[in-house]
């Protein structure tokens, strides 16, 4: 059963959001963004309306997210009365609390991740390191262990490219994480280097071995973002795809790769991104797909221009670089650790089975609040 103190904290915790999101305000920004959408000529402009539908949503999202919470808070409270005069019991009481408090711990997390990149589907690429099949191996783990947490969350992941392991497992792998809240900016604490301790079962002496694998998430851009592709530098190959896929993937050029010959804007430097797509087997789509990417890459490179400048700014808040190793798989001990936070558990099988969600939510409370305080 729980305790006074306990509904005391659920009651503050909600009013505190209420205040945080400022509800009142997004009460009437709703009602004047709604108001736009009901002029005749609305979708004269179909650009214009996507984006003013996408802020209407958005907000939504926002109301309703607090409308749930205080819906749960105010039951418990009713529940913790009624329990006095006997009439609901104490795992009745416990159930509403469990409810309130796991709806206010999303509320508070999504509270987190205000950056305009944060609500953006993703993209993310895993790439095996040095080490032959046992990397591999670890890169097509890892692949699994995305793709089921995606599932459980209700998000759709769609394989634009990817290269097999030479016996087992992947050299690499991209993957569009799309149809959710907030893809990009919950799957951002998955960048960098994951790390691997295990006996392999491609080593015929039955060694212990440490593999690597890094991952690179993304935002993905849509059509209501602008980014300027120079056409200069763009230059188009076309290869018949590999794999499984019928008779159509080995006769049929479907597979695309776009090279975009890259200047950085700070230090002149010279670079060829180099995107593949072979999602489809229809060309055209493949193209588009893959221009899709490009223009993420370069947002993602004016994001963490931007992130870099912050960062000078506070040279004295902790921050995390990009590309370093963040996490620790020791399967024979039981372990998987977090570097940067230093959250751990010893439910291997359940983080390889895709539950990341503690890991998510232990990096956005201790880097995201950082960045979100220092963008207001």
């Amino acid at each position: 059963m729980i305790t006074a103190d306990q509904l005391k904290n659920v009651m503050e915790r909600t009013e505190a959001l209420y205040r945080y999101l400022n509800i009142d305000q997004k009460k009437v920004e709703f009602e004047e963004e709604q108001l736009r959408t009901q002029a005749p000529d609305f979708w004269d402009d179909p650009k214009y309306a996507q984006e003013q539908m996408k802020k209407v949503k958005e907000i939504q999202k926002w109301l309703d997210g607090y409308k749930e919470v205080r819906q749960y808070a105010d039951e418990l409270q009713l529940a913790f009365e009624f329990y006095k005069d006997e009439m609901v019991t104490e795992e009745e009481v416990d159930d509403d609390y469990a409810k309130a408090i796991k709806a206010i711990e999303n509320l508070e997390l999504k509270n987190m991740l205000r950056q305009e990149e944060d609500s953006m589907d993703a993209v993310l690429k895993i790439n095996s390191g040095a080490g032959g099949t046992e990397s591999q191996d670890w890169a097509s783990m890892l692949m699994r262990m995305y793709m089921r947490w995606c599932e459980a969350h209700g998000y759709s992941v769609k394989i634009t490219n990817m290269q097999d392991g030479d016996e087992a497992g992947i050299k690499s792998v991209e993957m569009t994480i799309e149809g959710g809240e907030f893809a990009y900016g919950f799957l951002k604490s998955e960048n960098g280097v994951h790390r691997l301790v295990r006996v392999s079962p491609y080593n015929a002496q039955g060694k212990r071995m440490t593999s690597f694998a890094s991952v690179f998430v993304t935002p993905l851009v849509d059509d209501t973002i602008e980014i300027y592709v120079d056409p200069a530098k763009v230059s188009w190959d076309t290869f018949r795809s590999g794999g499984a896929g019928g008779q159509n993937v080995n006769k049929v050029e479907s597979g695309v790769r776009l090279r975009y010959q890259y200047e950085d804007p700070d230090t002149g430097e010279h670079e060829e991104i180099l995107i593949e797509n072979t999602e489809t087997r229809d060309q055209p789509k493949n193209r588009a797909k893959a221009m899709l990417l490009l223009k993420s890459q370069l947002y993602d490179r004016a994001l963490k221009r931007k992130q870099a400048e912050q960062a000078k700014v506070e040279a004295g808040k902790k921050k995390i670089e990009w590309g370093s190793q963040i996490r620790s798989y020791v399967f024979d001990d039981r372990r998987v650790k977090d570097h940067r936070t230093n959250y751990q558990t010893s439910d291997v099988d359940g983080v390889m089975d895709g539950k990341l969600d503690e890991f998510i939510k232990s990096y956005l409370m201790e880097f995201a609040a950082v960045d979100a305080a220092s963008a207001e």
